[in-house]
């Protein structure tokens, strides 16, 4: 009966501490998708960027959040943006949230044209992975030739919205990352050998190597780690001899920004680089194939070298140990 007894009152003690633990409630994906829409732009060109995105992304249910000059102060000016309240927004977002899949990113054409003039898809993928997004489908659109800017100040307050408020030194990181990314491609766009696509494999393949070095943000790499992997990745996209030496610290001090803001801390962050890149890839397989191909072959010649080299240089022995003899 005491043993009973005994038994008894450990049951009621554990059904107490259960029914005063708090209740955690995890947040599923989105109810329904959110489309940031352009301040600036007419009725009719709003209701046509809201039909855009929706036909895009293939939704008739999306939310509406209006983007205007006070989002673009408060996302994008902490990063070196000029931008006031009285700024104008064109371009626009639908953001999708998913359940896994990675960051998508689909520029669409209003009309037809494409009126993004400066950020491309994979610059808007790699800044919403410095900035905190994991497994969602961005979908990008302006009535008007425009940079961008608006579109991806409107992804971080669609988040905001639905209760997820990213990091701002992640944030800052990410518009900082976009500028360098864009300055590169515009410096670049002309020479043979060089796509905006190679120059956002490496930097997501750089994030990939950063994370798993440094233990998913646990240790601090120095620069000169981070120089070294983004020298590698340069290597893996044959942008070695075309990323001048300006350029390549341009990249580095974007990477070194993206650990300090604490991106890598971010338990799923490995995997979306991994995601990112792999993505970037298959987007453009026919010239990431030729780039292999074309590592292998240089990597396979280095290597029958220095194989000749060897055998050259045991020859050589032999015949000056025979000559010291003969003397």
């Amino acid at each position: 009966m005491k043993k009973f007894m005994k038994w008894l009152g450990l049951a009621v003690a554990g059904l107490a501490l259960l029914t005063a633990a708090p209740h955690v409630v995890r947040a599923d994906t989105w109810s329904q998708p959110v489309a940031t829409i352009g301040s600036s732009l007419t009725a009719d060109q709003k209701s046509g960027t809201l039909s855009t995105l929706q036909n895009a992304a293939g939704v008739n249910n999306a939310s509406q959040l209006t983007v205007n000059g006070a989002t673009l102060v408060k996302y994008l000016n902490p990063s070196g943006s000029t931008f006031t309240e009285s700024s104008g927004v064109w371009s626009s977002a639908l953001v999708q949230k998913t359940d896994n899949g990675g960051i998508n990113v689909k520029i669409v054409p209003y009309n037809g044209t494409n009126n993004i003039t400066t950020i491309t898809a994979d610059q808007y993928r790699n800044a919403a992975l410095t900035a905190g997004v994991s497994n969602a489908n961005l979908y990008i659109t302006s009535a008007v030739r425009i940079d961008g800017s608006g579109a991806l100040a409107g992804v971080y307050a669609a988040f905001a919205q639905n209760g997820e408020n990213l990091n701002n030194q992640q944030i800052n990181a990410a518009q900082q990352e976009v500028n360098t990314l864009s300055s590169i491609t515009q410096a670049n766009k002309d020479k043979d050998g060089y796509s905006d696509k190679q120059l956002n494999n490496a930097v997501a393949g750089a994030k990939q190597q950063m994370a798993s070095q440094s233990n998913n943000g646990q240790q601090t790499l120095s620069q000169n780690q981070i120089g070294n992997i983004v020298d590698s990745q340069l290597k893996q996209n044959n942008l070695t001899t075309i990323i001048n030496n300006n350029q390549r610290q341009l990249i580095i001090n974007l990477l070194v920004n993206v650990q300090k803001a604490g991106s890598l801390k971010n338990n799923d962050f490995k995997a979306q680089a991994g995601k990112l890149a792999d993505s970037i890839q298959n987007s453009a397989k026919g010239l990431f194939d030729k780039l292999n191909k074309s590592l292998n072959t240089e990597e396979n010649r280095n290597c029958l070298q220095k194989i000749w080299d060897g055998i050259v240089s045991f020859f050589n022995g032999i015949a000056q140990w025979i000559q010291s003899l003969i003397k």
